[in-house]
């Protein structure tokens, strides 16, 4: 899952961050109503963890906000105001969930998992396929033609991405966002490298190459391209 934490309070952010990173999950963090309001409006989340006492602008305007503009995210709501009232006006802005404070957060992660099997649109392809080239989303198993590949999990992530976005143009930003979860520019080669990997395992010694440089925009992983 990828998630979005709208909490002021610095350790107990920190600490959610750090637990849901460690349990597989993408974590993302706004310190306040403002900045959560604008990434929430900005990213693709899968879940809202928003504390309801926020700076700048508090937790039940950031949702009705993003409610009247049409964003659906589940959104869990957690406060150290527990009483039935307070749940009750935290349901009725807009939120899915609400969890008083103390909590524990195995019950935390349970309410986001829930949430987030409710968001669960269409089923994804588990299989990817651009010519011959095969890549088994479940298995993590790779082959072109009768030949299987032996990716490193970093090129597995890199090429799985190009496969789900083949035919369209896939900028390093967007590299950099879903396959190793950069929201900045390392000023490094890092994408470079592990292009040149996966295009010597995938390309060399076949006689039609799949994946391609589009100077001066990205990368296309496309059958049949010249």
């Amino acid at each position: 899952m990828r998630l979005l934490i709208i909490e002021d309070d610095r350790e107990s952010a920190d600490y959610l961050v750090k637990a849901f990173r460690e349990v597989g999950h993408v974590a993302d963090l706004a310190s306040d109503g403002e900045e959560g309001l604008s990434m929430a409006e900005g990213g693709d989340y899968d879940v809202l963890v928003v504390d309801r006492m926020l700076p700048k602008r508090d937790g039940l305007s950031v949702i009705g906000s993003l409610r009247e503009k049409g964003n659906r995210t589940p959104v869990l709501i957690l406060s150290a105001l527990g009483q039935v009232d307070d749940r009750i006006k935290g349901l009725r802005a807009g939120g899915d969930d609400y969890l008083p404070k103390p909590y524990s957060f195995a019950e935390l992660q349970a309410r986001v998992e829930v949430l987030s099997r409710r968001n669960v649109g269409p089923a994804e392809e588990t299989t990817y396929r651009v010519g011959d080239l095969e890549l088994d989303r479940l298995s993590h198993r790779v082959a072109r033609g009768k030949d299987e590949l032996t990716l490193q999990p970093r090129e597995f992530r890199l090429l799985e991405y190009l496969m789900k976005h083949a035919g369209q143009v896939v900028t390093r930003t967007m590299l950099l966002e879903n396959v190793w979860d950069y929201h900045f520019d390392p000023q490094t080669n890092v994408i470079d490298v592990h292009i040149s990997r996966l295009r010597s395992k995938i390309d060399k010694g076949f006689e039609r190459p799949l994946l391609h440089t589009i100077r001066g925009a990205g990368y296309m992983i496309r059958d049949g391209l010249r």
